[in-house]
């Protein structure tokens, strides 16, 4: 039974809110750790993080202290000057990543936008004017419109139209198709290491390798994009660290502000080669931002967070291998805390729905797909918890 505060709250969203999704009857009010409150008090159990962003859980201490340090010391500068934790966040990713150069930005799309402009800013310059970016079928890299022309959704072809010409889509995992893609137009080759919306589709290790050594040959870049894999996601600081490569172009968000607007795009000296004006941004290196992004990846480190995301992973991987046995779980795939089963028909909405009755909140990216991002906190209890609590979901619903 909703209170009349709820009521209230829900007929001005109503009112005043842009329709752009369609979300449940609920107005979440505050979070603590792996835990989010909504407006009538009801509990729920967070298995998807903010959208793998709260990596460190839901409003912690350190994310508070940096804000409110901040905040009391400088806001904005603008962007035309260098501010102090600019400098320090920017050296900070550097130390622990194979990248010499990062450009900061507030969201995923904004990174990547900037990624592909550095791509044909490089292919300008040094391939006599290419431009064309080989991405894969099935892949996310943002909503812009550069962004959702790059992202290799079937039924994102048509929307708002006409799309940013240049980007050629092939099939995941394979190399020859990529080969083939290749022309005197291309510039760079974008790709996700996991396909995250795209239903959790691992890159193999062999298909990785291939790519950098074809990259290299025709001398064009290779861009990853990290934004849901990137800072421990998946067991390892960065994806390319699994697959024993390094990418030219590296783009991050979600985890990186733990729930902050941030992202960032990383690349080599060599890349270092756009002009004044070329790219830029009011809220570039915002200090506040950067304030929260230092503070986030120190505690990522200082918790050794990429280490237990590998054993809560495997642990949640070896938890639902026991209970497929019994039930309606297929397929199940991932790394670290970026996890995916298939059912064996389209109920992933009503999967969800139920979940969230019962006080527990997943995913499902595909209409036969179930997703698990959580914070990179959780503990082997609150993945028991979240499998109890799925399991009388998934009996309820595939006893109908």
């Amino acid at each position: 039974m909703k209170n009349q505060k709820t009521l209230e709250l829900l007929e001005e969203a109503g009112n005043s809110i842009l329709f752009t999704a369609s979300r449940p009857e609920i107005v979440m009010e505050k979070g603590e750790g792996m835990y989010l409150w909504d407006t009538d008090g009801r509990k729920y159990l967070d298995f998807i993080g903010g959208w793998a962003v709260n990596c460190l859980g839901h409003c912690p201490d350190v994310i508070s202290e940096a804000l409110k340090k901040q905040s009391s010391e400088l806001i904005n500068a603008s962007p035309s000057f260098y501010n102090k934790p600019m400098v320090e966040f920017a050296r900070l990713l550097t130390d622990i990543s194979c990248f010499d150069k990062v450009f900061f930005t507030s969201t995923g799309a904004e990174a990547n936008e900037s990624a592909i402009k550095l791509a044909r800013k490089y292919g300008s310059k040094m391939l006599n004017g290419a431009f064309e970016i080989i991405t894969t079928v099935g892949s996310f890299h943002g909503r812009t419109l550069a962004t959702m022309s790059a992202t290799g959704k079937k039924h994102w072809e048509p929307l708002f139209a006409p799309k940013v010409p240049g980007f050629i889509h092939v099939p995941f995992n394979d190399t020859e198709a990529v080969s083939n893609a290749i022309n005197p137009n291309t510039c760079a080759v974008m790709l996700e290491p996991i396909q995250g919306e795209g239903g959790v589709n691992t890159a193999d290790a062999g298909y990785i390798k291939e790519l950098r050594s074809l990259c290299d040959e025709k001398g064009i870049l290779l861009i990853f994009d990290e934004v849901q894999t990137g800072l421990g996601r998946i067991g390892k600081m960065f994806a390319y660290e699994e697959y024993g490569i390094e990418p030219d172009i590296m783009t991050l968000a979600k985890g990186i502000g733990g729930g902050f607007p941030l992202a960032a795009m990383l690349t080599k000296k060599k890349y270092d080669i756009f002009d004044a004006g070329d790219q830029g941004g009011t809220y570039t290196g915002q200090p506040l931002a950067m304030a929260v992004g230092i503070a986030v990846v120190h505690e990522i480190i200082k918790q050794k967070l990429p280490e237990r995301v590998q054993m809560m992973g495997d642990y949640l991987i070896e938890r639902l291998k026991e209970l497929s046995a019994e039930y309606p779980i297929l397929n199940i795939r991932g790394k670290g805390l970026l996890i995916a089963f298939d059912l064996p028909e389209p109920a992933g909405r009503d999967i969800v729905s139920g979940c969230l009755e019962s006080g527990l909140i997943i995913n499902s990216p595909q209409s036969s797909v179930i997703r698990f991002m959580p914070p990179l906190i959780v503990t082997k209890w609150e993945i028991d918890k979240m499998l109890e609590i799925l399991m009388k979901v998934l009996k309820t619903h595939f006893k109908q």
